[in-house]
């Protein structure tokens, strides 16, 4: 705790923190980040959708200022539960965004999953607040917004996901120094090299089972797909200002080297470490100072072998999708996201197939209309006729 202390006179002052989805995976672990170091962080907020029963429990270890339940049936067993508690409680979508705009907030980690996680983080950027981005589908669905409005305000925005803080993390001290390409390094999920045939038999308990990392249920169906990485090449354009032809995917079975950065000399960089997501978690709470940790160490004896492969994305077509999303621009992303939200769910639900997801995100694109420069108000109605017609061809 002593190095805290001395991170904490370098940090000048608590940052204050509110955490958009403090009941699931990156929320969760960003509170044990937060809760070990007492000296560097004042949580203000934390909200969850509908898990009344976590979201009460954190409350009670963490003592924020503000809590937040999005579904408002649940308002009063929170409020209840919290009544001799120093707390302020709110409900409904709407209070993400009035509450991220408190003068106590310096950053908002949005750990959000979906498209839910748009509104809020527009709103903080408007509020002037940093962004620790965790939901890569704010800048997959309006990454042209969101670009716009960060540099328009100000604001910092620092990526959570593993792959785009690695490239974060390469690039300190190469400010002179164009980009020639990133690799963002995918573990190739809990079907690496099925066929298609294979993948038709898949089922959700083998789909939901993650050979590498522990995520919610919806990240590691896009994980198993592969949308999860065409979701995050999307992400990396905007973050880091980059063409398609600059971004590619390598598939690395054992999850260390978590994305690697070339340059226009040839060389290149990478971040290493084992797979925990509390450490790119507490880099972008804390950027541009390290704090030191009691994490596990990688050891290079543990793992003698590092192997690369390219990705089958002739199989795993949603990588090929995003692709497309991306260099097609506009509305398309959007359209792709929301359609892939709802295939997803529908899996989940046993209401269509593995491969059936590829299949319904295609149609999607192929069917919305296109608009080539939209505007908030174009996104909401592309992601509502998204889903309005994949929501079509499951029934169908």
């Amino acid at each position: 705790m002593q190095q805290a202390r001395n991170n904490n006179v370098r940090m000048k002052k608590k940052r204050g923190v509110a955490i958009l989805g403090s009941t699931g995976s990156i929320g969760t672990q960003a509170l044990e980040v937060i809760g070990h170091y007492p000296e560097l962080f004042d949580l203000q907020v934390i909200t969850a959708g509908n898990n009344a029963d976590l979201l009460i429990e954190q409350a009670r270890k963490f003592n924020p200022n503000i809590v937040v339940i999005v579904d408002e049936t649940q308002y009063s067993k929170i409020k209840e539960a919290l009544w001799n508690e120093d707390i302020h409680v709110y409900c409904g979508a709407e209070a993400l965004c009035q509450v991220v705009q408190s003068t106590e907030v310096d950053v908002v980690l949005t750990a959000l999953v979906g498209y839910a996680g748009l509104k809020p983080t527009i709103a903080a950027i408007e509020a002037k607040k940093d962004i620790a981005l965790a939901n890569k589908e704010t800048l997959v669905v309006a990454g042209q917004l969101i670009a716009q409005l960060s540099r328009e305000n100000g604001v910092n925005i620092y990526p959570v996901d593993s792959e785009h803080s690695a490239i974060f993390q390469c690039l300190p001290g190469e400010q002179m120094n164009p980009i020639e390409k990133i690799y963002l390094t995918a573990s190739g999920g809990p079907f690496k090299g099925f066929s298609s045939d294979q993948l038709a038999l898949v089922t959700k308990a083998q789909a939901l089972k993650h050979p590498n990392w522990n995520m919610g249920a919806k990240i590691t169906i896009d994980s198993a797909t592969m949308m999860n990485k065409g979701l995050e090449v999307i992400e990396a354009k905007w973050l880091f200002n980059l063409k398609a032809e600059q971004i590619d995917v390598i598939v690395h079975p054992q999850s260390i080297v978590h994305s690697l950065v070339q340059f226009e000399d040839g060389s290149m960089k990478a971040q290493m470490g084992l797979p925990d997501m509390k450490l790119p978690i507490q880099y972008a709470l804390t950027y541009p100072y390290r704090i030191q940790t009691e994490y596990p160490r990688f050891n290079f004896m543990d793992y003698p072998t590092l192997s690369f492969e390219k990705p089958d994305r002739k199989t795993f077509k949603n990588l090929d999708l995003a692709y497309q999303a991306m260099e097609q621009g506009g509305n398309i992303p959007c359209a792709l996201n929301a359609a892939n939200e709802i295939a997803v769910q529908a899996f989940l639900d046993d209401r269509t197939s593995f491969l059936n997801i590829a299949r319904i995100n295609e149609q999607v694109m192929n069917q919305v209309a296109y608009i080539s420069n939209p505007n908030l108000d174009d996104y909401i109605s592309t992601d509502l006729e998204a889903r309005r017609l994949a929501s079509g061809l499951i029934k169908n």
